[in-house]
């Protein structure tokens, strides 16, 4: 059993869908897991898609959940979370990057001229620029303790065509980041990768589903928390930084570790 008891993670834009399980995977592991989203809730129980909710999942299953509802297109909130973080923890371990913005009407199915051009900012303004923004803030506290783990989410839509040309961009940036993270990180031993889900059943992608808007067997997909068991897998490799740098999906890291799918057990 994966043990973080003792360490500290931030997961960006988890009230849903795949932040919502690496939170609930690092949570899993014993974790103290501080989590962004805009969406919140005083209802109790909180109702799905909220960082409330998020909070009890994470609680559930084990791990020390603090909940932050944040815009990550605010920079002063974003540093006051991690001035917070220092302040109650003095150390951070492990950054997931993950927020993201879907567009409303989505970003699929037409050609680039045919979209607003506000696609690119949300794809492109929250989905990297929010990533860029919290390493910032985040990566000093690794740099000072000389260890940690930075993770930028991305999508198999940063190596071929995936939903939109904006999407393509945000996701091809997500990965080149990671990599140029990992060369001005290299002498401090904080490991930067870029991992990517495969096919996951996350909110949005049930509801597109059940539309009929996109074909795909949920049986067939990954659940949101094999992505967070991953990352916990990761943490705790003693040779993790001989990955740094790296571009990975998260089957094949989970095939290295021998990590199962909640689904499927």
């Amino acid at each position: 059993m994966i043990d973080l008891t003792g360490k500290v993670a931030v997961v960006t834009g988890a009230s849903k869908g795949i932040g919502k399980g690496i939170a609930e995977g690092l949570g899993e592991a014993g974790c103290t897991v501080y989590f962004t989203g805009r969406s919140t809730s005083e209802d109790s129980p909180a109702p799905p898609m909220t960082i409330e909710a998020t909070a009890a999942s994470v609680t559930a299953f084990g791990g020390t959940a603090i909940p932050v509802a944040l815009d990550h297109n605010n920079d002063d909130e974003v540093r006051q979370l991690f001035q917070r973080i220092e302040r109650e923890q003095g150390r951070l371990d492990i950054l997931v990057n993950n927020v993201y913005q879907i567009p409303n009407p989505p970003a699929m199915g037409k050609g680039f001229w045919e979209h607003p051009i506000s696609v690119w900012d949300d794809q492109c303004g929250v989905g990297l620029r929010g990533y860029y923004t919290a390493s910032v803030l985040g990566a000093p506290m690794m740099v000072k303790q000389k260890s940690g783990l930075i993770v930028n989410i991305s999508s198999r839509g940063g190596q071929g065509y995936v939903f939109s040309a904006s999407y393509g961009v945000g996701k091809a940036g997500v990965d080149r980041m990671a990599q140029d993270f990992a060369v001005e990180l290299m002498d401090h031993n904080v490991t930067a990768i870029s991992l990517s889900p495969s096919k996951v059943k996350t909110e949005f992608i049930l509801d597109m589903i059940a539309q009929g808007k996109m074909e795909m067997d949920p049986n067939l997909a990954q659940s949101v928390r094999l992505s967070g068991r991953v990352i916990a897998a990761l943490a705790v490799d003693a040779n993790l930084f001989s990955k740094t740098g790296g571009i990975y999906t998260v089957s094949e890291i989970a095939e290295e570790y021998d990590v199962i799918d909640p689904d499927h057990e």
